[in-house]
C-alpha cells in the first residue's frame, strides 16, 4: 500500500544516512565533527548520532568526543546485530524525554557503526479523549521495553494489559505498535503511522482516533473555538546587540477543560487532518485583534507578529481575505506582521512567486521557519523573495560544544546575508549560545534564555520587569 511504501521510505532514508556515515568511524571525532553534526542538523527527528569504532562510543554530534563502551551505554544494543532498537527513559542532551535508539552495524568493521537518538512524541495528555468509554491506549514495544500511555515511566512489557489489543510488527525493524482499542482495523494502524511518522507515532494516533472513530469531523476543535478554550502565548524576540524586544512569536495554545494543556503538535495535526486549520487559524486572527489594544500600550511602533501559516491555507480561497481581515483590524500602523512558512510547506514556484509579491504588496513580510531541519535545499533562499530566515534549533544546540556546525551555519548565514535576509535564530537556551550569535551577525533570537512563550498577562507582566538576560 502507499502507507506502507511511505515507511519503507523513512527507514530506507535513515538507513541511507546513517551508511554515509559509516565511513566516518574510520577517523577521529574532529575529522568526523563537521559532517555528523550537519547531518543531524539536516536529518528530519534524529536527536543525535554517535559513531562507534571497536566496541566505543567515540564521537556524538550533540556532545562532540566520547569514549565510553556501547555495551554500558546503551545495554540493550547487540552491537552483533546489523539493526538493534532499544528505548531510553531520555538522552545526556534531553535526560527527561524519551528516545528510541536505533543501531546501524558497520559491515566492513568489525565491533563499529552508527546509532541514532530518534525524538519520541508519547505525551499522556495527547489522550484527553481517552476518558471516552472503549479507548485504553497505545504501546510502542521494543525488546521487553513498552512505553505506553498508562504509565509515566517506561514498562516491562509483562505489564502491560492483557485486555484485547490489535498489534503490528514494522517491517524491517524490531518495534511493534499495541492499539488499545475494540475497533481499529489493520489499515487503521498502518494509517495512523502515515499521520505520525516516526517521531509523532502517537500523536498521529490520537489524530486518526479523534478523526474517525469517537466524533464528527472537526467538532472537537469548533466546540474549542466557541468555548474559548484556545489563546495564544507571546514569545519575545530580541535584537542580538542591545536585547531589545522587536518582535514577538504568536503561538496559539489550547486549554481543554478535562485534559488541561494540550500539545500543539497533537491539535495542529488534527486540524490538518480535519481541514479546520483554515477556521482555526482564522481565530487565531481574532484573539491576535482582541489582544492587539493591550499589546499597543506597551509595545513600540514597528515591533513584528511572527505568525505561523500552514499550507492548507496559503491555499485557500479565503487567504488574502482574511490576511486583510486581519491588517484591518489591528492598530493602523503598529505592528508589522511577519508569515512564518516552513522549508517543508513551500508552494509551487510560480504560485509563491505571485502570493509573496501580493503579501509585500500588502505590507505582510515572509519568514522561511525551521530552515536546516531536512526537508528541503539552500536553493529556497535564492529562489524566493523572502525577508527573514529562522534558523532552527538543532543548528543552536550544538553551540558551545567541540560540535558547532560552523560549515553549514556559516554558509547558511553568509548566503542570507547576500540575499539581504535578517536571520532569527529560535530555541536559545544560554549566554554563550546568544554570545556566539551576536558575534557572528545574527539579528534576532528567541528561546527560553530569553523568556518561554507567555499568555498575554504574564507577557505584559514580564516585559514591565526591570530584567534584561545576562551575557
Amino acid at each position: 500500500t502507499d502507507v506502507q511504501k511511505y515507511l519503507d521510505t523513512y527507514f530506507a532514508d535513515l538507513k541511507s544516512t546513517t551508511d554515509r556515515l559509516q565511513p566516518l568511524t574510520l577517523d577521529t571525532c574532529q575529522q568526523a565533527n563537521p559532517e555528523l553534526t550537519a547531518r543531524a542538523a539536516f536529518s528530519m527527528n534524529v536527536r543525535t548520532f554517535v559513531l562507534v569504532k571497536d566496541k566505543k562510543t567515540f564521537c556524538s554530534s550533540a556532545t562532540g568526543e566520547m569514549d565510553i563502551p556501547l555495551n554500558e551505554l546503551i545495554p540493550a544494543l547487540d552491537i552483533n546485530k546489523n539493526v538493534d532498537m532499544a528505548i531510553l527513559p531520555g538522552t545526556p542532551m534531553v535526560p527527561n524525554k524519551p528516545a528510541i535508539v536505533i543501531w546501524y552495524r558497520n559491515p566492513l568493521l568489525k565491533n563499529s557503526g552508527v546509532f541514532a537518538a530518534l525524538n519520541l512524541n508519547l505525551t499522556p495528555s495527547l489522550f484527553y479523549s481517552s476518558r471516552q468509554e472503549d479507548y485504553d491506549g497505545v504501546a510502542l514495544i521494543i525488546g521487553n521495553t513498552a512505553l505506553s500511555t498508562f504509565s509515566s515511566r517506561l514498562m516491562n512489557v509483562n505489564e502491560l494489559t492483557d485486555m484485547p489489543v490489535r498489534e503490528t510488527k514494522i517491517a524491517g525493524i524490531p518495534l511493534t505498535v499495541r492499539l488499545y482499542a475494540d475497533d481499529w482495523t489493520w489499515n487503521d494502524v498502518w494509517y495512523a503511522f502515515l499521520l505520525g511518522g516516526m517521531s509523532g507515532t502517537v500523536v498521529g494516533l490520537l489524530c486518526y482516533y479523534l478523526m474517525s472513530v469517537r466524533m464528527r469531523p472537526g467538532r472537537e476543535i469548533m466546540t474549542a473555538i466557541k468555548r474559548e478554550q484556545f489563546y495564544v502565548a507571546y514569545q519575545p524576540v530580541v535584537d542580538t546587540q542591545a536585547l531589545r524586544v522587536t518582535g514577538l512569536e504568536v503561538l496559539l495554545r489550547w486549554r481543554h477543560p478535562v485534559a488541561g494543556e494540550i500539545p500543539p503538535d497533537a491539535f495542529i495535526n488534527f486540524a490538518e487532518s480535519q481541514k479546520m486549520i483554515v477556521p482555526l487559524t482564522q481565530h487565531l486572527f481574532e484573539l491576535i485583534a482582541r489582544d492587539a489594544a493591550e499589546l499597543e500600550k506597551v509595545l513600540p511602533v514597528g515591533v513584528k507578529f511572527g505568525i505561523n501559516i500552514a499550507p492548507d491555507h496559503l491555499h485557500s480561497e479565503s487567504f488574502k481575505a482574511d490576511i486583510q481581515k486581519l491588517l484591518t483590524s489591528l492598530p493602523a500602523h503598529h505592528f508589522q506582521i511577519v508569515l512564518e512558512i516552513t522549508e517543508r510547506d513551500m508552494l509551487k514556484e510560480q504560485e509563491a512567486t505571485q502570493l509573496f509579491a501580493w503579501l509585500h504588496s500588502v505590507g505582510v513580510e515572509i519568514a522561511i521557519d525551521d530552515f536546516g531541519t531536512g526537508h528541503s535545499a539552500l536553493i529556497y533562499l535564492e529562489r524566493f523573495t523572502l525577508d527573514y530566515l529562522k534558523i532552527d534549533r538543532g543548528f543552536i544546540n550544538a553551540i558551545g560544544t567541540e560540535t558547532i556546525t560552523s560549515p553549514v551555519l556559516d554558509a547558511v548565514l553568509t548566503l542570507a546575508k547576500r540575499l539581504n535576509m535578517l536571520t532569527v535564530a529560535e530555541g536559545v537556551e544560554t549566554p554563550e549560545q546568544a554570545r556566539w550569535l551576536s558575534e557572528r551577525g545574527v539579528n534576532f533570537m528567541q528561546g527560553y534564555w530569553i523568556s518561554r512563550p507567555l499568555p498575554l498577562d504574564d507577557f505584559v507582566r514580564w516585559l514591565k520587569k526591570p530584567y534584561t538576560p545576562q551575557w
